[in-house]
């Protein structure tokens, strides 16, 4: 039994390197060469593995890209959500979203690829992705609890829903940079903020 367990251990370490490999060669490519002009099997010759193992952790190119990009928008929400100041709710939100949006920008044409190919992708990567979205979401939703319990959000409103909107209008201003109508600096502030801000306020007179 023991001995079977150490093949296995074995087994399931060398796949999460090879894994690693795979990940960290596409991200190379995709940020130096680009995301369209890279191919698997420059990825697979990157990482040093044969082209049938790249499907082994991705189902194509475009769930490469999730698998690279799902790590490091972990990394980020993990690290704002972390952070997150003793502020109103409009300053924790850009906080949030700020992180997301510096994330994005310092590769503009791979996070362009990402939110290009992300909706409608089935792969298990995108699966991932999507996960991690509604893990987002749901932390999202927490924040605004928490200013509902302070008394800046209304006692009537569901947190979640809330969230959802949030996430509505970050996912907006995104694109309106992705698609050049604005600068990163821009669409974060004043568009989101002033986004947010509204939100916040309700169309109250």
């Amino acid at each position: 039994m023991v001995r079977k367990v150490g093949v296995v251990d074995g087994r399931r370490a060398r796949s999460v390197a090879t894994r690693e490999r795979i990940r960290a060669a596409a991200w190379e490519l995709f940020t130096t060469v680009g995301y369209d002009a890279t191919t698997t099997h420059a990825i697979a010759t990157r990482a040093g593995v044969a082209a049938g193992t790249v499907f082994v952790h991705a189902s194509d190119k475009a769930d490469l890209l999730f698998l690279v990009m799902h790590d490091r928008l972990a990394v980020v929400v993990e690290d704002r959500m972390a952070t997150l100041p003793e502020a109103p709710l409009l300053d924790r939100l850009l906080h949030v979203f700020g992180g997301l949006y510096r994330m994005y920008g310092e590769h503009p044409e791979v996070a362009a690829a990402f939110v290009r190919h992300l909706p409608g992708a089935s792969g298990p990567n995108a699966q991932r992705m999507t996960m991690l979205t509604l893990s987002f979401l749901h932390r999202v939703g927490l924040v605004v609890a928490e200013a509902q319990a302070r008394g800046e959000v209304s006692k009537d409103v569901d947190p979640m829903a809330c969230a959802q909107n949030l996430f509505g209008l970050y996912f907006l201003q995104l694109m309106t940079w992705l698609s050049g109508h604005a600068t990163l600096e821009i669409a974060l502030v004043p568009l989101l903020r002033d986004s947010i801000a509204l939100q916040i306020r309700g169309f109250r007179p």
